[in-house]
């Protein structure tokens, strides 16, 4: 059975574990607070950032610049986890820029970070959230974009997407992950700007 870690508690946080219960995963949140609140899942085993991890899957549902936080917490036991990288390193003072080396990336950056071998797939950060609640774009099935090094990692990744209902497409490496903040950069500007609505998104006609 799928489990996965979902450390954060935002909008994107809550859209990934609705994306975990259709697809029949073992769910674990990991916030700031324990205390419960009136939005708490029934099928989620709550807990504190910093506590065990119990999925094998771990999205980092929290900004960028948390990162490091993140990851000074849980020094020396990610090893065999699968970290999924969702951020946009968006500049939201202006909109105008990504916060990250020209030739880099969040997940390129997170990479570095961890001990070799650790398997980083980015993933989700082209979709709204509102499009992996509900798994479509309106009329069309949600696509969710993923790049990664390790082949197990990105299948694993891509048996929750499409556990879940919604179209999985493999990109490529983890080069690609610029790219895909460049996507996610527009979508969120976009969305921004008002020229789109939360309900809608990219997605691949075939």
């Amino acid at each position: 059975m799928i489990s996965i870690s979902i450390i954060g508690s935002g909008k994107m946080s809550a859209a990934i574990a609705e994306v975990a219960t259709r697809a029949g995963a073992n769910i674990q949140i990991l916030r700031r607070s324990t205390l419960s609140s009136s939005g708490d899942r029934e099928n989620v085993n709550y807990g504190a950032v910093g506590d065990e991890l119990s999925g094998d899957l771990v999205v980092l549902a929290v900004p960028y610049v948390a990162y490091s936080s993140v990851l000074k917490q849980y020094e020396g036991r990610l090893v065999g986890k699968v970290l999924i990288d969702i951020s946009n390193p968006i500049d939201f003072t202006t909109y105008d820029e990504l916060i990250v080396p020209a030739d880099s990336s969040t997940a390129a950056e997170l990479a570095k970070q961890l001990p070799k071998g650790t398997a980083v797939v980015k993933a989700f950060n082209v979709n709204l959230g509102d499009t992996l609640t509900a798994g479509n774009n309106g009329t069309t099935t949600t696509t969710v974009l993923y790049a990664g090094d390790y082949a197990e990692a990105k299948i694993a990744v891509a048996e929750l997407i499409e556990a879940a209902g919604m179209r999985a497409v493999d990109v490529g490496p983890l080069t690609r992950a610029r790219e895909l903040e460049a996507m996610g950069f527009l979508q969120i500007a976009l969305a921004a700007l008002g020229k789109t609505r939360n309900e809608t998104g990219f997605t691949l006609l075939n």
